[in-house]
Protein backbone atom coordinates (compact mmCIF):
# COMPACT_ATOMS: atom_id res chain seq x y z
CA UNK A 1 0.00 0.00 0.00
CA UNK A 2 1.22 3.50 -0.68
CA UNK A 3 2.37 5.68 2.18
CA UNK A 4 -0.57 8.10 2.55
CA UNK A 5 1.17 10.12 5.26
CA UNK A 6 4.18 10.75 3.10
CA UNK A 7 2.06 11.65 0.11
CA UNK A 8 0.02 14.21 2.08
CA UNK A 9 3.18 15.73 3.54
CA UNK A 10 4.75 16.02 0.11
CA UNK A 11 1.62 17.73 -1.23
CA UNK A 12 1.57 20.24 1.62
CA UNK A 13 5.26 20.95 1.08
CA UNK A 14 4.75 21.49 -2.65
CA UNK A 15 1.82 23.85 -2.00
CA UNK A 16 3.89 25.73 0.58
CA UNK A 17 6.72 26.17 -1.90
CA UNK A 18 4.34 27.43 -4.55
CA UNK A 19 2.69 29.83 -2.10
CA UNK A 20 6.02 31.15 -0.78
CA UNK A 21 7.77 31.53 -4.11
CA UNK A 22 5.13 32.51 -6.70
CA UNK A 23 6.05 33.24 -10.29
CA UNK A 24 6.49 37.00 -10.91
CA UNK A 25 3.57 38.58 -12.77
CA UNK A 26 4.07 41.54 -15.10
CA UNK A 27 2.45 44.77 -13.90
CA UNK A 28 0.11 46.50 -16.30
CA UNK A 29 0.24 50.27 -15.96
CA UNK A 30 -3.21 51.79 -16.05
CA UNK A 31 -3.64 54.50 -18.64
CA UNK A 32 -4.87 57.84 -17.37
CA UNK A 33 -8.11 58.89 -19.00
CA UNK A 34 -7.87 62.12 -20.97
CA UNK A 35 -10.50 64.83 -20.87
CA UNK A 36 -12.05 66.58 -23.87
CA UNK A 37 -9.42 69.30 -23.66
CA UNK A 38 -6.63 66.71 -23.45
CA UNK A 39 -7.89 64.94 -26.57
CA UNK A 40 -8.27 68.28 -28.32
CA UNK A 41 -4.68 69.25 -27.50
CA UNK A 42 -3.39 65.96 -28.87
CA UNK A 43 -5.26 66.60 -32.13
CA UNK A 44 -4.07 70.21 -32.34
CA UNK A 45 -0.44 69.19 -31.96
CA UNK A 46 -0.76 67.07 -35.08
CA UNK A 47 -2.61 69.71 -37.13
CA UNK A 48 -0.45 71.69 -39.56
CA UNK A 49 -3.21 74.32 -39.81
CA UNK A 50 -2.97 74.95 -36.07
CA UNK A 51 0.84 75.08 -36.11
CA UNK A 52 1.01 77.60 -38.97
CA UNK A 53 -1.72 79.83 -37.53
CA UNK A 54 -0.23 79.68 -34.02
CA UNK A 55 3.21 80.72 -35.31
CA UNK A 56 1.71 83.65 -37.23
CA UNK A 57 -0.30 84.78 -34.21
CA UNK A 58 2.74 84.58 -31.93
CA UNK A 59 4.66 86.80 -34.36
CA UNK A 60 1.75 89.27 -34.44
CA UNK A 61 1.63 89.35 -30.64
CA UNK A 62 5.37 89.98 -30.48
CA UNK A 63 4.97 92.89 -32.91
CA UNK A 64 2.03 94.21 -30.89
CA UNK A 65 3.78 94.26 -27.52
CA UNK A 66 7.33 95.01 -28.66
CA UNK A 67 7.20 97.07 -31.89
CA UNK A 68 10.59 98.67 -31.13
CA UNK A 69 12.20 95.25 -31.63
CA UNK A 70 11.25 95.34 -35.30
CA UNK A 71 11.83 98.99 -36.23
CA UNK A 72 13.35 102.10 -34.74
CA UNK A 73 11.58 104.49 -37.13
CA UNK A 74 8.78 106.82 -36.07
CA UNK A 75 5.54 105.93 -37.90
CA UNK A 76 4.29 109.51 -37.67
CA UNK A 77 7.45 111.25 -38.87
CA UNK A 78 7.29 112.54 -42.44
CA UNK A 79 10.17 113.96 -44.50
CA UNK A 80 8.79 115.39 -47.74
CA UNK A 81 12.14 116.73 -48.88
CA UNK A 82 13.88 113.35 -48.92
CA UNK A 83 11.34 110.56 -48.99
CA UNK A 84 8.28 111.65 -50.94
CA UNK A 85 6.98 108.44 -52.57
CA UNK A 86 10.40 106.83 -52.41
CA UNK A 87 10.27 103.29 -53.77
CA UNK A 88 11.00 100.26 -51.57
CA UNK A 89 14.60 99.16 -51.10
CA UNK A 90 14.20 95.43 -50.64
CA UNK A 91 17.87 94.87 -49.89
CA UNK A 92 17.70 96.91 -46.66
CA UNK A 93 15.82 94.45 -44.47
CA UNK A 94 13.83 95.83 -41.50
CA UNK A 95 15.01 99.40 -42.13
CA UNK A 96 12.77 102.42 -42.58
CA UNK A 97 13.47 102.32 -46.34
CA UNK A 98 12.60 98.63 -46.71
CA UNK A 99 8.99 99.01 -47.96
CA UNK A 100 9.21 102.57 -49.24
CA UNK A 101 7.48 105.77 -48.14
CA UNK A 102 4.00 107.19 -48.57
CA UNK A 103 2.84 110.53 -49.95
CA UNK A 104 3.67 112.30 -46.68
CA UNK A 105 7.18 110.86 -46.43
CA UNK A 106 6.36 108.35 -43.69
CA UNK A 107 7.91 104.91 -43.57
CA UNK A 108 5.45 102.26 -44.79
CA UNK A 109 7.27 99.56 -42.82
CA UNK A 110 7.13 101.54 -39.56
CA UNK A 111 3.43 102.22 -40.03
CA UNK A 112 2.88 98.56 -40.81
CA UNK A 113 4.52 97.52 -37.52
CA UNK A 114 2.74 100.06 -35.33
CA UNK A 115 -0.55 99.49 -37.14
CA UNK A 116 -0.43 95.90 -35.91
CA UNK A 117 -0.82 97.09 -32.33
CA UNK A 118 -4.01 99.02 -33.11
CA UNK A 119 -5.66 96.26 -35.13
CA UNK A 120 -4.78 93.42 -32.75
CA UNK A 121 -5.79 95.47 -29.70
CA UNK A 122 -9.20 96.19 -31.24
CA UNK A 123 -9.64 92.55 -32.20
CA UNK A 124 -8.73 91.10 -28.80
CA UNK A 125 -10.58 93.80 -26.85
CA UNK A 126 -13.78 93.38 -28.85
CA UNK A 127 -13.62 89.59 -28.65
CA UNK A 128 -13.18 89.68 -24.87
CA UNK A 129 -16.06 92.14 -24.44
CA UNK A 130 -18.54 90.27 -26.65
CA UNK A 131 -17.59 86.92 -25.09
CA UNK A 132 -18.27 88.20 -21.57
CA UNK A 133 -21.48 90.04 -22.48
CA UNK A 134 -22.88 87.46 -24.86
CA UNK A 135 -21.86 84.56 -22.63
CA UNK A 136 -23.61 86.12 -19.63
CA UNK A 137 -26.83 86.82 -21.54
CA UNK A 138 -26.86 83.38 -23.14
CA UNK A 139 -26.22 81.57 -19.86
CA UNK A 140 -28.98 83.44 -18.01
CA UNK A 141 -31.46 82.86 -20.83
CA UNK A 142 -30.62 79.19 -21.29
CA UNK A 143 -30.52 78.24 -17.62
CA UNK A 144 -33.64 79.97 -16.30
CA UNK A 145 -35.79 79.65 -19.43
CA UNK A 146 -39.43 80.78 -19.38
CA UNK A 147 -40.08 84.50 -19.30
CA UNK A 148 -36.41 85.37 -18.78
CA UNK A 149 -35.45 83.38 -21.88
CA UNK A 150 -38.21 84.99 -23.93
CA UNK A 151 -37.22 88.55 -22.99
CA UNK A 152 -33.48 88.05 -23.54
CA UNK A 153 -34.05 86.15 -26.79
CA UNK A 154 -36.23 88.93 -28.20
CA UNK A 155 -33.62 91.50 -27.14
CA UNK A 156 -30.97 89.45 -28.93
CA UNK A 157 -33.14 89.28 -32.04
CA UNK A 158 -33.52 93.07 -32.06
CA UNK A 159 -29.75 93.63 -31.99
CA UNK A 160 -29.18 90.79 -34.42
CA UNK A 161 -31.48 92.45 -36.93
CA UNK A 162 -29.41 95.66 -37.02
CA UNK A 163 -26.65 95.57 -39.69
CA UNK A 164 -23.37 95.21 -37.86
CA UNK A 165 -21.22 97.71 -39.77
CA UNK A 166 -24.04 100.19 -40.29
CA UNK A 167 -24.90 100.32 -36.60
CA UNK A 168 -21.23 100.67 -35.67
CA UNK A 169 -20.77 103.51 -38.17
CA UNK A 170 -23.72 105.39 -36.65
CA UNK A 171 -22.21 105.18 -33.16
CA UNK A 172 -18.67 106.08 -34.24
CA UNK A 173 -19.91 109.03 -36.26
CA UNK A 174 -21.08 110.69 -33.03
CA UNK A 175 -17.56 110.63 -31.51
CA UNK A 176 -15.12 113.29 -32.72
CA UNK A 177 -12.17 111.45 -31.12
CA UNK A 178 -12.27 107.75 -31.98
CA UNK A 179 -9.78 106.04 -29.68
CA UNK A 180 -9.20 102.32 -29.34
CA UNK A 181 -11.68 102.06 -26.47
CA UNK A 182 -14.38 103.87 -28.44
CA UNK A 183 -13.99 101.52 -31.41
CA UNK A 184 -14.01 98.46 -29.12
CA UNK A 185 -17.19 99.70 -27.43
CA UNK A 186 -18.96 100.37 -30.73
CA UNK A 187 -18.06 96.97 -32.17
CA UNK A 188 -19.01 95.18 -28.94
CA UNK A 189 -22.38 96.92 -28.74
CA UNK A 190 -23.58 95.08 -31.84
CA UNK A 191 -21.29 92.03 -31.81
CA UNK A 192 -22.42 90.07 -28.74
CA UNK A 193 -25.52 88.46 -30.27
CA UNK A 194 -23.84 85.46 -31.92
CA UNK A 195 -22.02 84.45 -28.74
CA UNK A 196 -25.28 84.80 -26.80
CA UNK A 197 -27.10 82.42 -29.14
CA UNK A 198 -24.31 79.85 -29.06
CA UNK A 199 -24.08 79.96 -25.25
CA UNK A 200 -27.85 79.71 -24.84
CA UNK A 201 -28.03 76.57 -26.95
CA UNK A 202 -25.10 74.97 -25.14
CA UNK A 203 -26.58 75.74 -21.71
CA UNK A 204 -29.99 74.31 -22.65
CA UNK A 205 -28.28 71.07 -23.66
CA UNK A 206 -25.93 70.89 -20.67
CA UNK A 207 -28.49 71.60 -17.95
CA UNK A 208 -30.30 68.34 -18.84
CA UNK A 209 -27.21 66.28 -17.91
CA UNK A 210 -27.31 63.89 -14.96
CA UNK A 211 -24.51 65.62 -13.04
CA UNK A 212 -26.49 68.87 -13.06
CA UNK A 213 -29.58 67.11 -11.67
CA UNK A 214 -27.38 65.42 -9.05
CA UNK A 215 -25.93 68.78 -7.99
CA UNK A 216 -29.45 70.18 -7.61
CA UNK A 217 -30.51 67.16 -5.55
CA UNK A 218 -27.54 67.65 -3.22
CA UNK A 219 -28.65 71.22 -2.57
CA UNK A 220 -26.02 73.12 -4.59
CA UNK A 221 -26.83 76.79 -5.10
CA UNK A 222 -27.68 78.20 -8.51
CA UNK A 223 -24.45 80.23 -8.86
CA UNK A 224 -22.39 77.16 -7.95
CA UNK A 225 -24.17 74.99 -10.51
CA UNK A 226 -23.77 77.61 -13.23
CA UNK A 227 -20.08 78.30 -12.54
CA UNK A 228 -18.83 74.84 -11.52
CA UNK A 229 -20.92 72.48 -13.64
CA UNK A 230 -22.47 74.30 -16.60
CA UNK A 231 -19.90 76.93 -17.58
CA UNK A 232 -16.88 74.58 -18.00
CA UNK A 233 -18.96 72.24 -20.19
CA UNK A 234 -20.29 74.97 -22.48
CA UNK A 235 -17.06 76.82 -23.25
CA UNK A 236 -15.94 74.69 -26.21
CA UNK A 237 -18.36 76.10 -28.84
CA UNK A 238 -17.97 79.61 -27.44
CA UNK A 239 -14.18 79.47 -27.78
CA UNK A 240 -14.49 78.34 -31.40
CA UNK A 241 -16.87 81.16 -32.32
CA UNK A 242 -14.80 83.75 -30.44
CA UNK A 243 -11.57 82.70 -32.17
CA UNK A 244 -13.09 82.98 -35.63
CA UNK A 245 -14.83 86.26 -34.73
CA UNK A 246 -11.53 87.83 -33.65
CA UNK A 247 -10.32 87.95 -37.24
CA UNK A 248 -13.68 89.34 -38.32
CA UNK A 249 -13.42 92.20 -35.81
CA UNK A 250 -9.94 93.07 -37.08
CA UNK A 251 -11.24 93.28 -40.64
CA UNK A 252 -14.25 95.31 -39.41
CA UNK A 253 -11.92 97.85 -37.78
CA UNK A 254 -9.91 98.12 -41.00
CA UNK A 255 -13.12 98.62 -42.98
CA UNK A 256 -14.27 101.40 -40.65
CA UNK A 257 -10.86 103.07 -40.85
CA UNK A 258 -10.92 102.82 -44.64
CA UNK A 259 -14.28 104.62 -44.62
CA UNK A 260 -12.90 107.34 -42.33
CA UNK A 261 -14.83 106.22 -39.23
CA UNK A 262 -12.19 104.11 -37.53
CA UNK A 263 -9.20 104.89 -35.36
CA UNK A 264 -7.68 108.38 -35.39
CA UNK A 265 -4.12 107.19 -35.70
CA UNK A 266 -1.87 104.58 -37.22
CA UNK A 267 -4.02 101.81 -38.64
CA UNK A 268 -3.94 99.40 -41.56
CA UNK A 269 -7.31 100.65 -42.72
CA UNK A 270 -6.13 104.28 -42.76
CA UNK A 271 -3.02 103.35 -44.75
CA UNK A 272 -5.06 101.36 -47.26
CA UNK A 273 -7.39 104.33 -47.67
CA UNK A 274 -4.47 106.74 -48.14
CA UNK A 275 -2.80 104.42 -50.62
CA UNK A 276 -5.87 104.23 -52.83
CA UNK A 277 -5.24 107.76 -54.13
CA UNK A 278 -1.66 106.87 -55.13
CA UNK A 279 -2.24 103.36 -56.45
CA UNK A 280 -1.08 104.21 -60.00
CA UNK A 281 2.30 105.58 -58.97
CA UNK A 282 2.96 104.01 -55.56
CA UNK A 283 1.24 100.65 -55.22
CA UNK A 284 3.31 99.68 -52.18
CA UNK A 285 1.44 102.12 -49.92
CA UNK A 286 -1.75 100.10 -50.27
CA UNK A 287 -0.25 96.68 -51.01
CA UNK A 288 1.63 95.87 -47.82
CA UNK A 289 -1.07 96.86 -45.28
CA UNK A 290 -3.54 94.81 -47.34
CA UNK A 291 -1.25 91.77 -47.23
CA UNK A 292 -0.76 92.20 -43.49
CA UNK A 293 -4.52 92.49 -42.92
CA UNK A 294 -5.32 89.42 -45.03
CA UNK A 295 -2.62 87.35 -43.30
CA UNK A 296 -3.84 88.32 -39.82
CA UNK A 297 -7.50 87.59 -40.52
CA UNK A 298 -6.60 84.31 -42.21
CA UNK A 299 -4.42 83.24 -39.25
CA UNK A 300 -7.24 83.68 -36.73
CA UNK A 301 -9.81 82.00 -38.97
CA UNK A 302 -7.44 79.05 -39.49
CA UNK A 303 -6.89 78.84 -35.72
CA UNK A 304 -10.63 78.81 -35.08
CA UNK A 305 -11.15 76.13 -37.72
CA UNK A 306 -8.44 73.95 -36.18
CA UNK A 307 -9.93 74.36 -32.69
CA UNK A 308 -13.39 73.53 -34.02
CA UNK A 309 -12.14 70.32 -35.63
CA UNK A 310 -10.40 69.31 -32.42
CA UNK A 311 -13.31 70.01 -30.08
CA UNK A 312 -16.13 68.61 -32.23
CA UNK A 313 -16.40 64.84 -31.61
CA UNK A 314 -18.38 64.39 -34.83
CA UNK A 315 -15.31 65.42 -36.85
CA UNK A 316 -12.90 62.97 -35.18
Amino acid sequence: MPDLTKTAADSVAEQTVVAVDPAPQPRVKAEKARSLWGDAWQDLRRSWIFIISAVLILILLAITFFPSWFTGADPGHGDLAKHFLQKPRYGQFFSADWLGYDQQGRSVYARLIYGTRASVAVGFGTTLAVTLAGGFVGMIAGYFGGLVDSLLSRLTDVFFGIPFLLGTMVILNSFPERTTWVVIGALSFFGWTQIARVMRGAVITTKQADYVHAAKALGASTPRIMLRHILPNTMAPVIVVATISLGIYISAEATLSYLGLGLNGVSWGNDISDGGAQIRVAQWIMLYPSIMLITTVLAFIMLGEAVRNALDPKLR
